[in-house]
Formats: C-alpha cells, structure tokens, sequence
C-alpha cells in the first residue's frame, strides 16, 4: 500500500523574512525584499538590485573558523533546517539511533557552492593561497550540501542533492515524497537552498541578458512577473526547509500537518539550453502528471503558485502552459508570483512556492504578485495583484520552470 507524504515542519530565510513567522507576515502583506546589492561593490555594473536576505546572521550558525571552508549556502540552509526541525516538534537530541537511520536530508540546488568557489579561484589567480580554504574542493562539490545539513542533527537515512536548476528544489519535495510513499524512510528533511549573489555569477547572468537593469533606483518595483513592461528577473537567495514524513507516523505524535504532497509530476522538452519551446506543451504535461497522480481535475483547483520570473519568455509560456494543464478553468483560478516579492532564488524558488503556498493554505489569504502594473494582452489570468486576496484553498499547484527545458510540479492537499 502507498503510503502518504504529509508536510509537518517549515523553516525560512528569505530576503522579506527570516524565519516562518516573519516571511507569512511579509508575503501576506506584499512586502519587497529586493534591495540594492551590499554583498559586493556593485557600483561599475548594469545591474545593482538582489534580493538579498541582508539582516541574516551567518556567525549564529556557523563559528567564524569554519565560515571559511563552507559556502553561504551552509548556514543559510542550517538556520532555516533548524526552525523546520522544531517546527515538527522533533528533537534530533533524543532520537535513538534506529530512528536517525530512517530520516533522510533531501536537498535541492542549482548553484550549490558556486559562489564560494568563485572566491576559491579569486583567491588563486591573485596567489593567495594562503587564505583559500583546504576543503575548497569537497566544499564545491554539491554532494557535500546535504551532508552538512544532516551532520548537524545526525540524520543517517539518504543523503542526496537534486540538482536541476530551478526545478531542484521542486524536484528535492517529489524525490523525498517518493521516499516516504515506498516505505523507504518515515522522516525527509527536504527543501532548497542558493546563495548566488556575487559578482561573477551576476556578471554571468547579465552576459545572458536575462536580467532586469533598468529599476536600480527604486528595487521594489524590479521584479514585475507577467506586467507588459518586464525586462528581466532579478536574482535572489534564500533557504526554505520543510519536514515531510509518513502520514500515520505523523498521526502517531500527534503532529501538526500542513498539507499533503499529493502529487508530482515532471518532464524535459528536450529543446534547448535555456529557452523554452513556444505553447509549453511540457510544462502543461508536468501539471496534468501531477494533478493525475493527485487524482484531481482542474475544477479541484482553488490556487497556483506561479514560475512567474518576470522575464518575457517565461511568464508567457507559463500562461500558456496553464491554459492548456487547466482549460476554461485556468481563467477562474487565483495564481500569484512569489519572485515579485524576493527575487529569483534560483534553485530554491520550488520549495519557497511551496512555502507560501502552505502559508496561504493556513491563513486563508492568497500573498499577492507585486509590480503587475502594465496589463500584458499575452499574460491574461488572474494573477492577484496587491492587496492579495481571501480563499478557502484545498487543493493547490506549485508550478516551477528551469534552464535545460525542465518542467516540474507538486500538488499540495489540504488535511482538514
């Protein structure tokens, strides 16, 4: 018999909120965290907005020692994994041995370490080699992210990175759903992690052309999914971890559940590197996959955590994707952009989605697209402008898009 995979802790860092408490209020009320840079001197390049999660404290955890030898993508994800342990009312203190080997730390990234080794090689090529760290190979290796998370609480069950681009976290939450439905474990620490804010990967990203340099002075307003006057995505960070385990185990410590990853779906258009093939045949594929295994059909859908990286392509695609997945019906349905509010944190914008969408799923009240300022006639649903909006959501579509022609997607069910 299948089992089911319940979602019974949360943890954030994001760049309008640290910690769960702080990001529900910030999402609900459409609150920016897209800032000017302050990580590095972004003054002599084209594009100086991030959304960073500036006010974050990697000293609390991580000693200054062993700062040096870990991204900031360790303590990012540790901070955030400690608030989703304890969200679920577990102590890894007091689990005997037996139990530790059957929780798995399933983590999803697309840039891993890449800013760190971008210092390790700086470090290099000016001589340095003094000041760069002895684990700056292991450390580059996106194998060791999930390990120096589940060190932390000694979690002994499979220890794997998905890294997809920005399905991997996406990707992380279905993979560790598929774990608990087998039998294989009863505990998955899960969710995603990036931290690719510097100056060369932002150099990257201009050289593509894909991001937005023409709101350096007012950075609220940057991010702008589906508005006609878009021009590109601006780049963030962040760590959203959730706790997802076996329902009857849940049941049985009286758990608080959040919802049910119901369903997943995922395909590739084997199409290109970076742009997507027109109509989104495969991404409207990924959804019918998962809305199938949900065993639900578009009239069950009260709710759609959007891709919606403010880029031309993508958000029109993605409209097109949805109409096709969800019919008529996909006019009728709320769907809101959570990267208008933090950015694009690369690999780790899945699981943010599934973040907001637990909170809106909680709360009765869907977080709003901010920036939607230009009604553009190709991008044409309902996309929640501020204020957001009240809804009883039941069941709810994370949706999620990646370079490489990748497409994945949850289905989330409320438990009543």
């Amino acid at each position: 018999m299948r089992r089911r995979a319940v979602i019974t802790g949360l943890g954030v860092v994001s760049p309008n909120g640290l910690g769960k408490a702080a990001f529900a209020e910030a999402i609900l009320a459409g609150k920016s965290g897209v800032r000017r840079i302050s990580r590095f001197d972004a003054s002599e390049i084209s594009v100086q907005v991030a959304g960073e999660a500036a006010d974050f404290d990697e000293l609390a955890w991580v000693d200054k020692k062993e700062r040096k030898h870990v991204s900031r993508l360790v303590p990012l994800a540790l901070a955030a994994a400690h608030e989703a342990v304890q969200d679920a009312g577990l102590d890894p203190a007091t689990l005997p041995l037996e139990e530790k080997r059957r929780i798995a730390v399933i983590l999803g990234s697309g840039g891993g370490s890449q800013e760190f080794t971008e210092e390790q090689y700086r470090l290099f090529y000016r001589g340095e080699f003094r000041h760069m760290s002895l684990f700056c190979v292991p450390t580059a290796v996106m194998g060791t992210f999930s390990s120096d998370v589940g060190m932390r609480f000694g979690f002994r069950g499979p220890s794997h990175v998905v890294t997809t681009g920005c399905t991997s976290s996406t990707d992380a939450l279905g993979y560790a759903a598929r774990q608990i439905q087998s039998g294989a474990v009863h505990t998955v620490l899960t969710g995603g992690a990036d931290a690719p804010i510097s100056l060369g990967i932002v150099k990257g990203f201009i050289l593509m052309k894909i991001l937005t340099g023409s709101w350096n002075q007012a950075p609220e307003r940057a991010s702008r999914p589906f508005s006609a006057d878009r021009d590109g995505f601006v780049l963030g960070e962040g760590a959203w971890m959730l706790v997802l385990e076996d329902y009857e185990h849940a049941r049985a410590r009286s758990a608080h559940i959040y919802a049910e990853v119901s369903g997943y779906g995922t395909t590739c258009e084997a199409f290109h590197r970076v742009r997507l093939r027109e109509g989104g045949e495969e991404s409207a594929r990924a959804i019918g996959l998962a809305m199938r295994e949900a065993g639900i059909g578009p009239a069950e859908v009260q709710y759609v955590n959007l891709h919606g990286t403010s880029t031309e392509l993508n958000d029109r695609i993605e409209t097109e994707a949805l109409k096709a997945a969800l019919g008529e019906r996909a006019r009728e349905i709320p769907m809101s952009a959570l990267k208008s509010q933090i950015g694009h944190p690369q690999g780790a914008c899945g699981a943010a989605g599934v973040a907001a969408t637990l909170i809106a799923m909680e709360t009765g009240q869907i977080p709003p697209t901010l920036n939607v300022d230009v009604p553009d006639p190709r991008c044409d649903l309902d996309y929640v402008p501020q204020p957001g909006r009240r809804a009883a959501i039941e069941h709810a579509i994370c949706n999620c898009i990646a370079f490489g022609s990748k497409n994945s997607a949850l289905v989330l069910r409320k438990i009543a």
